[in-house]
């Protein structure tokens, strides 16, 4: 698997997506390469990835609004 590289724009630059989708991009085609290798369909690996990524944000969401939660509960204690 290829390096990532670091970040070279402000968190808060307009354009910070895109340049996190240019340093994944090699590792990404990496890991389905990978995935196609071991014997797994091109489609099948990127449904896959997608299915993560999508549990990935949910659990990142989730969290979220457990903390807002948390947040309001402490307030009202």
């Amino acid at each position: 698997m290829r390096d990532i590289y670091k970040p070279f724009v402000a968190s808060d630059d307009p354009d910070r997506d895109i340049r996190c989708q240019d340093a994944l991009q090699f590792a990404f085609r990496d890991l389905v390469a990978a995935s196609v290798q071991a014997g797994w369909d091109e489609q099948e690996a990127l449904e896959a990835i997608i299915m993560l990524a999508d549990d990935s944000l949910r659990r990142f969401a989730a969290n979220d609004d457990a903390q807002t939660l948390l947040d309001v509960l402490r307030r009202m204690a």
